[in-house]
């Protein structure tokens, strides 16, 4: 049955491709193929299939809906290397080859490798074109997927393989260039594609992509021959229509790929054309990442020596025409945006879009008293409600004190805050005030109160800590930590440390972890940011996830435990803004209707405060989560065989899940292999653990694209069971 299926896929195959890809074989092409193929022994899982000619290896393997992808390559080496790429008999691409750009920089370690303030772009820099030998291929189980491995990939001082990975029941190829360098403090970018000789015939008819317009866009003919552009893109992808039908599109892991930024600019994430960068004599199209960033701090990816850096980009098939392919890829995201689950309503926080500033500004150049015209209903708006966010939680006055005595003092300020997100919720979006005030604790932070709280920064001599105001009412003069603390008590509000371990974090909350506001119940914790960018890491996020497990380990009574919602940390927000790459999102359990503003959001702080959420950069769901019955935040006294359930949503193939724990001072992780499962699927985790002498339990779930979501702790007592 398989030579049989194969045999029939060539020739159909052959025919579209006018009888040149697959006709016998040349007997001096045969002799030139130097690539050795190593199988492995065994059936590969999923029904994925290989069939070796004397210059071709072939690949397939069910891709969803009772179709079957390929993906054929040349063993001859003065052929390119992708031979085809089809997917249900039909030939999308054929006689192409991967295509690379890496450019090298190097990073400022003064502050180490955790860091966010640097710019190698402002640095000497080279880029380097991938260069692929291809001595050997290498085919091998990966859990439930395959891998093909070539040997012989390097660019500059990276070197290592070229790998493509397969997913039985996806119609989606990871390729991706996994390298290493022994050369210190280096910082990169890559960008990825695929390409063919300037002079070759192109085998594709259309370059397509999405505009910010949310126009389909087409290159046809010697337009996709033309000098390399970077258009604007929605959905940060680029499609290739075959010369036979079907199309080719080309999606980074959507998180993982964009190094962080203070602004989440659309800074043309897609190429196509000739003579792109490093590729000159070659016509292609592709994914890149920007140089220059948004100009600010731009510190691109982390390298560290001999750390194994998979940089990776995924190939969709799609049988139809662009649009097909534009709904199949944007489905892995939900369409750019947040699911909504029962019982629980979408949270996000800090967000500097400054609109009061904007907002005063605005009225003295117009010389107004009301709504200044153009920000009746500003960007950012409309652009969360479509992203089916229920809660955002903002960071305002994060600006320089020229910029703040501008717009007005800080009283003013703030009340236009509140009148502003009072005015601008509804019942879709409640908009509420936050601030990264920094002052008073050390590093970083971030205050959210149940309600509009006026409050200074300073306290002179001699003032009192709270008076009234005859204009603004009940006023807070906060002049140390400890009036910190009084005011977070005083109105129920909670602080937690932004981007802890990194930029003006760096060292916190380690080193304050023995204060006494540390160890309130007021102070929440640290929030989460897949920050900085290393493609050695299976999953996102390491520094605050290790931050998590190291505060929970610290707690020496219930009210020191810690919790880490996530956070997006960027300022303005436009129509345009690429801000679905640089966003997560919290799953706060809160039932009903959103809180009315004027009622106060006191549900909201509380589910934080009682861990009751889950964090998701929005592919990955846990709906549910429990150990012996209690959900995350809560207590439970478990036996000696303790029972941990959870139900778990996904879009990309999954990779793995681990079951993280902790002693008061280890960490321990049971990791699960969720590989054998195919993309879009909904299962439950069930395990049985030993968590006798264990303090804290959490879950944390991975897919192929290192999208992942991670649950708060459900704590571990020896007494009475208790719900927090």
């Amino acid at each position: 049955m398989r030579e049989g299926f194969t045999r029939a896929f060539l020739c159909i195959m052959a025919i579209a491709l006018s009888g040149a890809l697959f006709a016998a074989v040349d007997v001096a092409h045969a002799q030139s193929a130097a690539t050795v193929v190593s199988q492995p022994g065994g059936a590969l899982a999923g029904d994925v299939r290989v069939v070796e000619t004397a210059d071709t290896v072939t690949v397939d393997w069910p891709a969803g809906d009772d179709a079957r992808a390929s993906l054929v390559l040349s063993l001859a080496k003065d052929r390119p290397l992708i031979r085809a790429m089809g997917i249900d008999g039909k030939v999308v691409l054929a006689d192409l080859d991967p295509a690379a750009v890496v450019t090298i920089g190097t990073r400022d370690l003064r502050q180490g490798w955790t860091v966010f303030f640097d710019n190698p772009r402002n640095r000497p820099f080279e880029s380097f074109p991938l260069a692929l030998q291809r001595d050997s291929i290498r085919i091998e189980p990966a859990g439930g997927h395959t891998r093909i491995i070539v040997d012989g990939a390097s660019a500059g001082p990276f070197s290592g393989t070229f790998q493509f990975t397969v997913y039985p029941g996806s119609r989606i190829i990871r390729a991706a260039m996994v390298m290493s360098t022994s050369r210190d403090a280096t910082a990169y970018t890559f960008d990825a594609g695929l390409s063919v000789p300037a002079s070759a015939r192109l085998p594709w008819e259309t370059i397509a992509y999405t505009d910010t317009s949310d126009a389909l866009v087409r290159a046809e003919g010697d337009e996709a021959r033309r000098p390399a552009v970077s258009p604007d893109v929605r959905g940060r992808l680029i499609l290739a229509e075959g010369a036979h039908g079907g199309t080719l599109a080309l999606l980074p892991p959507p998180h993982q790929y964009f190094y962080p930024v203070d602004y989440a600019n659309n800074d043309n994430s897609v190429w196509y054309g000739s003579d792109y960068r490093e590729l000159t004599g070659r016509t292609g199209f592709g994914l890149r990442q920007t140089l220059e960033g948004d100009r600010r701090f731009v510190p691109w990816v982390n390298a560290p020596p001999g750390s194994v850096q998979d940089m990776g980009v995924f190939y969709l098939l799609d049988a139809g025409d662009p649009a097909s392919a534009i709904r199949s890829a944007m489905a892995f995201t939900r369409g750019d945006s947040f699911k909504p689950l029962p019982g629980h309503r979408t949270f996000t926080s800090h967000y500097h879009v400054e609109h009061a500033v904007d907002f005063l500004n605005q009225q003295r150049f117009q010389q107004s008293t009301g709504v200044p015209a153009g920000l009746e209903k500003p960007a950012f708006v409309d652009r969360f409600k479509a992203m089916n966010v229920d809660i955002v939680h903002l960071g305002e006055l994060h600006l320089s004190r020229e910029d703040l005595d501008r717009a007005g003092d800080r009283l003013t300020l703030l009340r236009t805050i509140h009148e502003e997100t009072a005015r601008l919720s509804d019942e879709e979006l409640l908009l509420l005030p936050g601030e990264e005030p920094n002052v008073h604790l050390g590093g970083h932070w971030v205050s959210f109160f149940p309600r509009p709280v006026y409050w200074t920064l300073d306290r002179k001599e001699g003032q009192p800590f709270v008076e009234t105001d005859p204009e603004f009412g009940k006023v807070y003069h906060v002049g140390s930590a400890e009036d910190v603390l009084a005011l977070m008590e005083a109105e129920q509000g909670l602080m937690w440390a932004a981007h802890p371990r990194i930029k003006g974090s760096t060292g916190f909350p380690d080193k304050y972890r023995g204060e006494t506001f540390y160890k309130s119940d007021r102070y929440l914790g640290g929030a989460w940011k897949s920050m900085p960018a290393d493609y050695s890491h299976p999953r996102l996020g390491k520094r605050v996830l290790d931050l998590l497990d190291d505060m929970n380990n610290w707690a020496a009574k219930p009210g020191e435990r810690k919790f880490t919602p996530g956070e997006v940390d960027v300022f303005q927000i436009g129509p345009d803004s690429e801000l679905y790459a640089h966003m997560n999102i919290n799953y706060l359990r809160l039932d009903g209707a959103l809180p009315k503003y004027e009622d106060g959001w006191q549900p909201v702080l509380d589910a934080l405060r009682g861990g009751r959420f889950f964090t998701t950069t929005g592919e990955v769901l846990i709906p549910e989560f429990t150990i012996d019955g209690a959900q995350s935040g809560e207590d439970v006294v478990p036996g000696a065989q303790a029972r941990l359930s959870a139900t778990i949503e996904w879009t990309f193939p999954l990779a793995f899940a681990e079951i993280v724990s902790g002693d008061g001072s280890k960490v321990y992780r049971e990791r699960i292999d969720l590989t054998d499962g195919g993309p879009f699927g909904r299962r439950t985790i069930s395990r049985t653990l030993d968590l006798r002498g264990r303090k804290w339990a959490r879950l944390e779930v991975w897919d192929v694209a290192a999208n992942g979501a991670f649950t708060q702790p459900v704590f571990i007592t020896s007494g009475t069971h208790e719900t927090r």
